[in-house]
């Protein structure tokens, strides 16, 4: 059966000296997002997504025990809601991203997320869809004051017996 879920993730920028992670990639010279973890919306948003499928929030509870344990790293969090995906025998066929950020400019940094978030969910970066607005500055996102991520997740689930 094939089904949708929609995951949205948005974190401000931080004065502290923080690395900007985008989708599992280092993006340099930019200022890091302010949050417990790494900041990874892009993977914030996949992990929301997938939790839409499976219908346990690994954002909330889970995210913050393993942030307390010392684990910040957002590929760990989407690892969480990929094992409850498999366990009920479902995957991942298509995932698109939508990206709204004054900066950083994100064409250079597109084909290497791609590649990274293929690998993580195991599909060819065809499978991969990622776009980037500015916003013209419509909202704090395009002033240049954060990030925000839209996912959409295509995945394929047993039928119900």
């Amino acid at each position: 059966m094939i089904c949708s879920a929609i995951g949205q993730d948005s974190h401000r920028f931080t004065e502290e000296a923080k690395p900007l992670i985008l989708g599992g990639c280092r993006i340099p010279g930019e200022a890091g997002l302010l949050a417990n973890s790494d900041g990874d919306v892009v993977l914030h948003a996949l992990t929301n997504a997938v939790s839409g499928l499976t219908g346990r929030n690994i954002l909330g509870t889970v995210a913050d025990d393993l942030c307390k344990a010392g684990v910040t790293d957002s590929r760990v969090y989407l690892a969480e809601a990929l094992k409850d995906l498999k366990a009920m025998g479902g995957r991942v066929v298509h995932v698109s991203f939508s990206l709204e950020g004054k900066r950083p400019h994100m064409a250079a940094h597109i084909p290497a997320i791609k590649a990274s978030l293929a690998a993580l969910l195991d599909l060819d970066p065809s499978q991969v869809g990622f776009t980037a607005t500015s916003g013209e500055g419509l909202s704090a996102f395009g002033r240049g004051e954060g990030l925000q991520v839209f996912c959409i997740l295509t995945g394929d689930l047993p039928r119900e017996a």
